[in-house]
């Protein structure tokens, strides 16, 4: 028979383990949601990696009711708004070098997408059509478009879904838990034992085939996998050496993870192409973006004689309320030091976090910034069960965590203060007692 939870196909979630016992949000404060029963929950996991100045600021939503009254619409094709070029203009200013242009876009996952096609009609533009060729990395995570689980290299959002793009590549994991474990920040590993693979790939296939590499700057939603010191220096000359674009998944660093404005800026690496979305206006309404770079954007300007340069985009590209969000958090991002609070907590958080080693079922823990992922061992012949228990209970003891199978994310609101890490750590300490 059904009810009034049926209808709704819930997204990333075991439906019938939520309908039979749901957490309904209600409202959200600050640090924490407010659930049907009135129960706060305080928000460990910043949203979705997300909500970075915390639920609800009320710059963030006072600029979206104002954009509502004046506009709530326009085109996106053959018209503008004074609020997209300003946000493009300030978002531009944030990343290093040549990465100067925004193409929005409404999600992360669409972010991908566009930069894909971004990398693969640059090539053809300059005469090497051949180029068509991506690597992605293992582990990796880039939205759910079939462009992005194509490059990305998590198994359960590929397995069903046949064949997806041809010619794509994955380089292995930089991360080696046999002698990396509970590493703090980054280790030490020589980043050519993973790098070599990507050697060998294209040596395979021949640099004149080969479009671009996508790679996060950690690996986020696999569960907060760090790579080695260098590795992305490293990956940046081997790529620009082939004549190989490199587009850095900018979907979770961007806007202050880090304690920088962004992950090209925290590893001192100019990629090609970057993809933003979720902190961009603190996830207030769904909005992403492409940071490209000069060469790219002149490219296609020149390249294209006249009429419409690039034959791609969205009817909600720089919706007027998401801009205006965009535009809102940029300011508060400005105006409250939120990347100097993220870097002054850090330490903090590092300690917390590894404080965590010798609870039962630890067998790592791996951190960077204020993004923190702990490894549990299997359940015998339940694989993730551990973890999602761990998720349930930390929401028993009021705190949001985030579970991928067996591992575990934490990634504290980036306007937290000490007190709002401790507090997340004390829940989770709590949750780890009541373990089965």
């Amino acid at each position: 028979m059904r009810n009034d939870l049926d209808a709704y196909w819930m997204p990333f979630t075991p439906n019938k383990a939520f309908k039979s016992a749901p957490r309904m949000v209600a409202a959200s404060e600050g640090q924490f949601y407010i659930m049907s029963d009135g129960r706060r929950i305080r928000d460990g996991f910043c949203g979705m990696w997300c909500s970075l100045l915390g639920h609800n600021h009320p710059k963030v939503t006072e600029a979206i009711v104002d954009q509502a009254r004046r506009l709530d619409y326009s085109p996106a094709f053959n018209f503008g708004h004074e609020g997209a070029f300003r946000l493009a203009d300030t978002i531009s200013k944030l990343w290093p070098g040549e990465l100067d242009h925004v193409f929005f876009t409404n999600s992360g996952s669409e972010a991908v997408d566009t930069a894909l096609k971004m990398a693969l009609a640059y090539h053809r533009l300059r005469g090497e059509g051949s180029r068509t060729r991506l690597i992605g990395r293992v582990l990796g995570y880039h939205g759910v478009g079939f462009g992005g689980i194509s490059v990305g290299g998590m198994v359960n959002n590929r397995k069903m879904f046949g064949g997806l793009l041809g010619g794509v590549d994955h380089m292995p994991l930089p991360y080696n838990p046999a002698a990396d474990a509970f590493t703090r920040g980054q280790a030490k590993t020589d980043p050519m034992l993973y790098l070599k693979e990507l050697e060998q790939i294209i040596a395979l296939h021949d640099p004149s085939t080969i479009a671009a590499v996508i790679v996060e700057g950690f690996s986020g939603s696999s569960g907060v996998f760090i790579p080695p010191q260098g590795y992305l220096q490293k990956l940046r000359e081997i790529t620009k050496r082939n004549g190989i674009l490199l587009i850095l998944d900018e979907v979770i660093t961007g806007f202050g993870r880090l304690g920088a404005p962004n992950a090209a800026t925290f590893f001192g690496v100019e990629p090609d192409l970057c993809t933003i979305a979720k902190g961009m206006n603190n996830a207030a309404v769904p909005m992403g973006g492409v940071v490209v770079s000069r060469t790219i954007y002149d490219t296609f300007m020149q390249g294209v004689p006249a009429g419409v340069e690039f034959f791609h985009g969205y009817t909600y590209s720089a919706h007027p309320l998401a801009v205006a969000a965009g535009n809102a958090a940029q300011d508060v991002f400005r105006e409250e030091g939120v990347f100097d609070n993220v870097a002054s907590l850090t330490a903090g958080f590092e300690d917390a976090l590894h404080d965590l080693k010798g609870l039962p079922y630890v067998t790592d823990i791996r951190n960077i910034g204020l993004a923190g992922g702990i490894t549990l061992e299997t359940r015998p012949g339940a694989p993730g069960a551990r973890g999602y228990e761990l998720f349930l209970r930390a929401f028993e003891e009021g705190v949001a965590i985030r579970n991928n199978g067996d591992t575990i994310a934490i990634a504290p609101i980036l306007t937290s203060r000490p007190e709002d890490i401790e507090a997340i750590f004390a829940g989770v300490k709590k949750a780890f007692a009541k373990l089965t």
